[in-house]
């Protein structure tokens, strides 16, 4: 089954799709590994901060570990994040990433052209859009400008809630949806992507405070399966009272890629640090997000 028929359903039946970023190449196999001993569907998920910034290594050598490892009843590949404009503020050839990564059989992907003017981010994603669809591979993108991946953002996260810096405008994202034909959007309603500058990458995560009020509305506006990113570190009450509101897909990347560090550190252990991940991530899929078991009720038992 196609990955845009399984969120839509995902969507429709209020049940959370995880995508767990691979900051690592041993992460991926305890993460499946964890989707088919919960029976559970999710998403594994490479940005190309992840193969600059640390050691996923590139597009196609993620794709050679998902080929060697696949398990396609529990998973799919999804390419998060390929920026038009990064979080250097350098400009990025995401044209030629997302060719790239339709040709090594991603089975979704995402543009961000949220650091753009509003009519210069309809027009990456539409262009997206025309390519990635042709393939027959859905495609996200992001409006309003979920933070958190800066150097420095300017401004802390309570100035951020307070301020709604950045919060996904509901007559933009009318307008978006309709005039890009997007699948999913990622949407900013109070959550925070967890850092990755040097300096900061292994700090605990703030709490982020969702803004369900300004999400119904979002929900309301766009009428397709809304995305959460930045998922590390928001209590689950919060991400529950989301799905019931329009959020059909949830990213994972900090408390992961933090648990592999942390006992690859300690142990120096590869082994080790993919148990540590293996348990970890069974039990957001089973404890946290609940969604054990729930496999054939998003994807019809394919």
């Amino acid at each position: 089954m196609q990955s845009n028929t399984i969120m839509r359903n995902a969507w429709q039946q209020r049940i959370i799709v995880p995508a767990f970023n691979i900051p690592y190449i041993p992460m991926m196999e305890p993460i499946m590994q964890a989707a088919r001993d919960e029976d559970a569907f999710c998403l594994v998920a490479v940005a190309r901060l992840e193969w600059t910034k640390f050691q996923s290594k590139s597009m196609a050598a993620i794709s050679r570990e998902f080929q060697r490892l696949e398990s396609s009843d529990h998973v799919r590949l999804h390419l998060d994040h390929i920026p038009v404009i990064d979080e250097d503020n350098l400009k990025v050839p995401y044209l030629d990433l997302i060719r790239e990564a339709l040709g090594l059989g991603f089975q979704s992907v995402m543009v961000d052209g949220s650091r753009l003017p509003l009519d210069d981010n309809i027009a990456a994603t539409r262009a997206v859009v025309d390519i990635a669809h042709e393939a027959g591979v859905p495609v996200e993108a992001e409006l309003g400008a979920v933070l958190g991946h800066e150097a420095d953002p300017g401004m802390s996260y309570e100035e951020i809630v307070r301020t709604r810096t950045g919060f996904t405008s509901v007559d933009e994202a009318r307008r978006f949806v309709t005039e890009t034909g997007c699948d999913w959007l990622s949407v900013a309603f109070g959550n925070i992507h967890g850092a990755v500058s040097e300096a900061l990458r292994h700090n605990k995560k703030v709490a982020a405070q969702l803004d369900i009020a300004h999400l119904k509305d979002l929900s309301g506006a766009a009428g397709i399966p809304l995305v959460l990113h930045g998922g590390s570190g928001i209590p689950a009450q919060s991400i529950h009272e989301a799905v019931r509101h329009g959020i059909a897909k949830i990213n994972i990347g900090t408390e992961l890629r933090q648990t592999y560090e942390q006992e690859l550190g300690a142990s120096e252990s590869t082994d080790k640090a993919q148990a540590a991940v293996l348990i970890r991530t069974r039990s957001i899929l089973r404890d946290f997000l609940e969604i054990g078991g729930k496999k054939d009720q998003v994807t019809g038992g394919v």
